[in-house]
């Protein structure tokens, strides 16, 4: 019998984990939701209870840059509560705690006071927006951010790879890792 690894240091910060990503339906569709949000679960498992989820919606009224951008996506200016943003089976009512910002960067002081001074381990969707956008903000804060590539998926795999390159460029602040590496318990590696 194998002797289970201590849990990773720090936080994992599952980004996004919601319906109108995983839906294939859906026009914000990520092609590999569901094995990447099997990675994040994993991760959860070892994580928790030190796991935050967070969840896009669209703003109660858009302004500036987002008016034109609901234009080009009205079905998803609904409310908060609508089912197009609950968060997928297996990690909505868990009680963890669940960040909620019309915003694709999730990082700012409500998720930095959660997390404190600890380092952050980010999956979730889509890589190529919402956890790009909440990564390179939480390495800018002095965040010690390690990505889990196959914890992410991106709205295509050339979408998903060109903003694992961009991350990587923020090393040493941002660390770009597979799970298995990080739950071996290996120090960050490239992806």
């Amino acid at each position: 019998m194998s002797t289970p690894h201590p849990a990773p240091e720090g936080w994992l910060v599952l980004v996004d984990l919601q319906r109108v990503f995983g839906d294939p339906a859906s026009p914000w569709a990520a092609p590999r939701f569901e094995a990447a949000a099997a990675v994040c679960a994993q991760l959860l498992e070892r994580f928790a209870p030190r796991v935050v989820l967070t969840r896009f919606v669209a703003p109660q009224q858009p302004r500036g840059a987002w008016v034109p951008y609901y234009e080009q996506f009205p079905f998803a200016l609904v409310g908060d509560d609508d089912p197009l943003y609950a968060l997928v089976d297996g990690f909505a009512g868990r009680g963890l705690p669940v960040l909620t910002r019309p915003t694709f960067g999730k990082w700012g002081p409500q998720l930095a006071e959660l997390v404190g001074d600890a380092p952050v381990v980010v999956g979730g969707v889509s890589t190529d927006c919402c956890v790009l956008s909440t990564v390179l903000a939480a390495a800018d804060d002095g965040a010690a951010v390690t990505v889990v590539a196959d914890a992410c998926a991106g709205a295509s795999d050339a979408d998903h790879e060109r903003a694992l390159d961009a991350m990587r460029l923020y090393a040493p602040l941002v660390d770009v890792t597979t799970s298995a590496a990080l739950l071996a318990g290996r120090a960050p590696r490239r992806a």
